[in-house]
């Protein structure tokens, strides 16, 4: 019998359709540089994340039972994340987007569908799955399910970590459950009623989570402890693609201060992760293994 997977991530999965351009037309047409189909959403996405960087894995979620679901299923094989509690709905179509990305400006735009994919159920949820993790990873989707699992977690003292992209009502239950709040600087302003970032962390503090924090994108992630702010620029690479910078960054964060509870190095740890993953296109064909961030950050002592 396997072993229980470490990280466990439920919410959201889909299939990625990337296209780097010269630029992106309107109304016209340009040949593509590069082309890629791959699997992407948050909580999907930072459970590859996490497999890659050497931890075992396991996503909770759905897909349907077409062609691009059974696809998703494959690639979560092939990455060695555990997919035996992800549900497959007949006669539902898998989330799907189009991504189109200019090669010289990072610039992006995007076009998705969710599919019409009916939502996780509390009861569809192997609790022994979550109850044996060592850490349990939400991206605000699969509302109800997600609560119920953080509320094992909780109950068991599986470290709690949540990706809040956007706002969402069904969030504000699940909110004081959490070890570690980072959110989206939309997410912080909304939640908070505040545009000063500093002000909104100092809001989001209340709930009293371990780590509270925000990513912002091109400037890096702040984070918010005993009245300080501590900043991490982000990495100065090369960069091809930013799409899932976000999901693996929370993912690293999660993995490294489970191991070292210190913050700073938590923080240090997953920038360099989601600039690594920046070199490639997609969301995942750049995440990078253990021992690359190791090098990596031992030259930027």
């Amino acid at each position: 019998m396997l072993p229980h997977p470490e990280f466990v991530a439920l919410g959201h999965c889909n299939l990625d359709h990337l296209c780097l351009l010269p630029h992106i037309p309107h109304d016209s047409k340009v040949e593509m540089l590069e082309q890629q189909i791959q699997g992407g959403g948050p909580a999907a996405s930072a459970a590859v994340c996490a497999a890659r960087l050497g931890m075992s894995s396991a996503f909770i979620g759905t897909v349907g039972d077409d062609a691009e679901g059974k696809s998703l299923l494959q690639e979560f094989e092939l990455e060695k994340v555990r997919c035996h509690n992800v549900v497959m709905r007949n006669n539902q179509k898998t989330p799907l987007s189009y991504c189109w990305i200019e090669k010289n400006s990072g610039k992006r735009s995007i076009a998705w569908s969710k599919g019409g994919l009916d939502e996780l159920k509390a009861g569809e949820i192997d609790q022994n799955l979550v109850a044996n993790a060592k850490i349990l990873h939400l991206d605000g989707h699969q509302g109800p399910a997600a609560l119920a699992a953080a509320k094992i977690a909780k109950k068991h003292g599986v470290l709690l970590s949540l990706d809040a992209g956007s706002l969402r009502p069904a969030l504000l239950e699940l909110l004081p459950l959490l070890d570690i709040f980072i959110a989206s600087e939309e997410f912080a302003r909304a939640y908070s009623g505040q545009n000063d970032l500093r002000e909104a962390l100092r809001k989001m503090a209340a709930i009293g989570a371990e780590v509270i924090g925000c990513t912002m994108g091109a400037e890096g992630c702040m984070l918010y402890k005993d009245g300080e702010f501590l900043h991490c620029p982000a990495f100065a690479l090369e960069v091809v693609d930013t799409t899932g910078c976000g999901d693996v960054f929370h993912a690293a964060f999660a993995l490294r201060y489970l191991e070292t509870r210190d913050q700073g190095e938590s923080q240090r740890f997953a920038a360099a992760v989601a600039a690594l993953k920046c070199r490639r296109l997609g969301g995942r064909s750049g995440i990078p293994s253990r021992q690359e961030t190791e090098e990596f950050l031992a030259k930027r002592q």
